[in-house]
């Protein structure tokens, strides 16, 4: 993250010694499930039983290891459906657990297998890989590890977001990917600056509704439009106060615009960016005025008690109660319903617009393992202010493991995934 960050940041970890491991395709496609069978790990349900002894079978760091190895060689798979399997996997194990020692030393051929996935890869494919981006620079923290996977994949990222022919997924999962990365990772503060520039090349077609030749608004490129919108907002909150100021100036004005589109949850990323701006920019200056205010608090006062018929139930109550608190941010200075996030034995207050942006974000990201990593990583424990992570206890500790029924059921469900894979011959 640029150093001008106000709100906390990882500090660098370890050096750039990890070495490229040479790796070639495997030619016949079989290997590639006899390598994954040899270093799975997966117990046979049948061993265990509701009346048998409370055994620790967890699987040992060196079977963990042995199974992502696995993972990351076949990365380069020829088959689609294996890729994207094995993504998932190292997803999932970088979501539910720290592995820096690991990924530090595999950084380089981890980075050139998403580069490839991203590359050559479609749609799905290219989504999990952007999310394994970003998990890989979550694991590794704000630094040169981070910087350096950054630097390698936002040039690929950007030219898939600014593709029209790229699949629309890909776009968005790109989008995300460099939001997350560059927040993390980037001490440059020009590059931070072409990436928002690059980001609001995409959301700022929104301003002006796309209307096909029947004059109805098109709803195609919606998605893409929140994801490059709330990446941007991401990026805003580590800008310099001259920066913010800029923007502000560009884009206070227009962003009012997106909260009379169609779909609820781009009117809904407008309302959150604008109580992001709000603050910024009463944080940059006390006695901020925007002379469009009172308009404004009569547009969001009317999204807050919408009962227009035409919508859905669903979207009007949460269209309401998101714009309740944004009209709170926009007429009273520091007025934010404060949210308590509890992770084990810790709480976290939510008590602003940029920590609740922020949070969102990585919530997105990391899913399920949200709690672990408040707990456990330090890029989140420095971004958000908790400090060291905890010593805790051995009681403490074992309270907080994943139940032996979970666990069960993780490794029941992965072997039966695999076999019906195996038998329908995708791999």
């Amino acid at each position: 993250m640029p150093k001008s960050k106000r709100r906390g940041g990882g500090t660098p970890r370890g050096t750039s010694g990890a070495q490229h491991r040479n790796m070639q395709p495997f030619s016949d496609e079989d290997a590639s499930v006899e390598t994954m069978s040899h270093c799975s790990g997966f117990s046979d349900p049948a061993s265990f039983t509701e009346d048998g002894p409370e055994i620790d079978d967890e699987p040992t760091q060196e079977d963990l290891e042995c199974k992502l190895k696995g993972f990351i060689d076949l990365t380069l798979d020829k088959s689609t459906k294996m890729r994207q399997f094995v993504l998932d996997g190292l997803k999932s194990a970088l979501t539910s657990k720290m592995l820096y020692e690991f990924i530090l030393e595999r950084r380089i051929t981890l980075t050139d297998s998403i580069e490839r996935c991203i590359k050559k890869g479609k749609g799905d494919e290219q989504c999990a890989a952007a999310g394994l981006a970003c998990l890989l620079c979550i694991q590794l923290g704000s630094g040169t590890e981070s910087e350096e996977v950054f630097k390698t994949l936002a040039p690929l990222l950007k030219k898939i977001l600014c593709d029209v022919s790229a699949s629309m997924k890909a776009r968005q999962a790109s989008a995300t990917c460099l939001g997350v990365c560059c927040f993390i990772a980037t001490e440059d503060i020009m590059e931070l600056y072409f990436t928002m520039e690059c980001l609001e090349s995409i959301f700022t077609k929104s301003y002006q509704k796309e209307r096909n030749q029947n004059g109805i608004s098109s709803t195609h490129n919606t998605g893409l439009y929140i994801s490059t919108l709330l990446a941007w907002t991401l990026l805003l909150t580590i800008c310099p106060m001259n920066e913010v100021k800029k923007k502000l100036e560009i884009h206070l004005h227009k962003f009012p615009s997106l909260l009379s589109c169609d779909d609820v949850n781009l009117r809904i990323a407008a309302g959150e960016t604008l109580a992001v701006l709000f603050e910024l920019a009463r944080e940059s200056d006390e006695d901020f005025f925007n002379e469009d205010t009172e308009l404004l608090t009569q547009k969001l006062k009317a999204l807050a008690t919408d009962g227009n018929k035409h919508r859905a139930k669903v979207d009007k109550r949460k269209q309401r109660s998101v714009f309740r608190d944004v009209l709170r941010a926009i007429e009273q200075e520091h007025d934010f319903p404060t949210e308590t996030v509890r992770f084990g034995p810790e709480r976290m207050y939510i008590d602003c617009w940029v920590k609740k942006q922020t949070y969102n974000t990585f919530k997105e990201i990391l899913g399920s393992g949200m709690q672990y990593h408040l707990q456990s990583n330090e890029l989140l424990r420095n971004i958000f202010e908790l400090g060291p992570p905890l010593m805790l206890d051995e009681t403490t500790l074992k309270s907080m493991k994943i139940t032996r029924f979970e666990r069960v059921s993780w490794r029941v469900h992965l072997k039966v995934s695999l076999k019906i894979h195996m038998k329908k011959g995708n791999f």
